[in-house]
């Protein structure tokens, strides 16, 4: 009698789960092939002499940051794609409105001259902010080692052109309705030489040479943004003080998409920590970037009107943010 040879089943990699695996499972696990080949990661000849291959392998496969099977790690909101458009595609819908809403109000003239001077200073050149956030997330897309990771880091990267997008467009609303202001002409010589800036542009501009992978996820998602949204949080706070309730408005949606960064990022982290060594790793990180940020945070918060105990906040939630990974004893 003759035995039918078993093939391998539907999702292999997924077997030993005892069960059906997951949409996000399916759709976001074990997809990339350069994690598999340490001497050529990008299957492309010459091999392995490839500045690509490289690359990789200093910065990946050679990082302090290790595990044995990155492909382990899961977003704990299980985000894919299809979910996260239609997420986003209804916050696009509300925030359209709380501009449609506002405009009707000609909201815009009521804000007064001070706030004006504010905006102008601290609010439209966030938009480079965002450009750095958006390459930050980007090359953590390039060189995660997993795909779960890389599915994490497109989504927010999707955020912040989000709010680089939206962010120009409140430029130009507000360059229409002051057009004697600087909106839109002079976010770039804010953003290279306004003292309020020069903290997060050191931090950011830094952050974005930081190759190591496991060190620019570090830099970037547990220092820099954490330092960047924080700043944006007291923005939002002062514009309530003076009666621009749209922006703190937009500043409440936009953090939604930066606590879900946390939760992903904080996931991340616990998953590292079941490797010996990795906790000192991700610790000895944010001790090097943490000067920065708080040099950033103080430096823009002190700008800002009305301004008392807003750096220390900020500051104060960053670490907090820190102690919940449960890097320290």
């Amino acid at each position: 009698m003759s035995v039918e040879p078993q093939g391998m089943k539907t999702w292999s990699k997924l077997a030993t789960n005892k069960r059906r695996p997951s949409e996000y499972e399916i759709v976001t696990t074990n997809l990339q092939t350069r994690h598999r080949h340490r001497e050529q990661a990008y299957e492309l000849s010459p091999a392995p002499d490839l500045a690509m291959n490289q690359w990789y392998k200093e910065n990946v496969f050679d990082s302090p940051l290790q595990h044995h099977d990155w492909e382990e790690f899961r977003d704990p909101d299980a985000l894919i794609y299809r979910v996260y458009t239609r997420t986003q595609d209804v916050q696009e819908d509300y925030i359209d409105g709380l501009l449609d809403e506002h405009n009707e109000i000609d909201h815009d003239a009521s804000l007064s001259a001070e706030w004006l001077d504010a905006l102008e200073r601290l609010y439209t050149p966030r938009r480079y902010v965002q450009s750095a956030l958006q390459l930050g997330g980007a090359y953590l897309l390039q060189i995660a080692p997993a795909s779960t990771i890389t599915t994490c880091a497109g989504f927010q990267e999707g955020d912040e052109l989000r709010w680089l997008s939206r962010t120009a467009y409140r430029t130009q609303e507000l360059k229409n309705a002051h057009p004697t202001c600087g909106f839109g002409i002079k976010e770039r010589t804010y953003w290279e030489d306004d003292p309020a800036w020069q903290g997060l542009r050191e931090l950011l501009e830094k952050s974005l040479i930081a190759y190591d992978w496991g060190e620019s996820f570090v830099a970037i998602n547990l220092v820099a943004k954490p330092a960047a949204d924080e700043t944006l949080r007291e923005l939002g706070a002062a514009g309530r003080h003076y009666g621009d309730h749209l922006l703190a408005l937009l500043v409440d949606n936009q953090l939604r998409d930066s606590d879900r960064s946390r939760r992903w990022s904080a996931q991340l982290v616990g998953f590292c920590r079941e490797v010996d060594g990795n906790t000192a790793v991700i610790d000895g990180w944010i001790e090097k970037w943490m000067p920065l940020a708080r040099t950033a945070i103080e430096s823009y918060c002190d700008a800002l009107p009305e301004s008392e105990g807003a750096a220390a906040s900020a500051v104060a939630r960053v670490e907090a943010f820190h102690r919940s990974l449960g890097l320290k004893d």
